[in-house]
C-alpha cells in the first residue's frame, strides 16, 4: 500500500511535470496551457453528458426491477475519470479522458469485473473465523452462552 501512495504522490505528479516541460518546449507556453484547457473543457463535458447518461439508466433499470450493476460501475468510472481531470496534466487528463469515453471505458468494466468475479469465486469454500460449520448449533463444544 505504502508503494502506491509513493507512486500516486511522488512519481505521477513528477511525471506530469516533466510532460508539461517537455510539451512545453515543443509547441509552447501558451498553447501548452491552452491545450490542457481544451482538454478541461472537453472533460468537463463528457463527464457532464456521460454522467446524466449514466443516470438515466440507473433509473430505468430500477424503474424495471433490477439491478443496475453496469451501469454504477459505469458511474463509478466516470466519477475517477472527472477526479483525474482535475489535476493538471497530460497524463492523468488523457487517463481521465478515456474513462469518460464509452469505449474505453467499457474495456475498463470488464477488466473490473473479471478481476472482482476472481476475487468473489476465490474466496468460495471458505468457511469464516470460527471453528463450527454453518449447520452445528450454538452451544456446540467450546462455545460459552452468555
Amino acid at each position: 500500500m505504502a508503494a502506491v501512495l509513493v507512486l500516486v504522490f511522488l512519481v505521477v505528479p513528477l511525471a506530469e511535470l516533466y510532460v508539461i516541460i517537455q510539451v512545453g518546449s515543443a509547441i509552447g507556453t501558451l498553447n501548452t496551457v491552452a491545450l490542457l484547457l481544451l482538454m478541461g473543457l472537453a472533460g468537463g463535458w463528457l463527464m457532464k453528458r456521460e454522467g446524466l447518461g449514466v443516470l438515466r439508466r440507473v433509473q430505468s433499470q430500477l424503474a424495471q426491477g433490477r439491478a443496475p450493476g453496469t451501469e454504477l460501475v459505469d458511474g463509478f468510472l466516470i466519477l475517477f475519470g472527472g477526479a483525474l481531470m482535475l489535476s493538471p496534466g497530460f497524463l492523468t487528463d488523457a487517463l481521465g479522458l478515456a474513462l469518460l469515453v464509452p469505449p474505453a471505458r467499457a474495456l475498463v468494466r470488464r477488466a473490473l469485473t473479471r478481476r472482482f468475479q476472481a476475487r468473489i469465486d476465490g474466496g468460495r469454500g471458505v468457511r469464516g473465523l470460527g471453528d463450527r460449520g454453518r449447520d452445528e448449533p450454538r452451544g456446540g463444544s467450546g462455545y460459552l452462552d452468555v
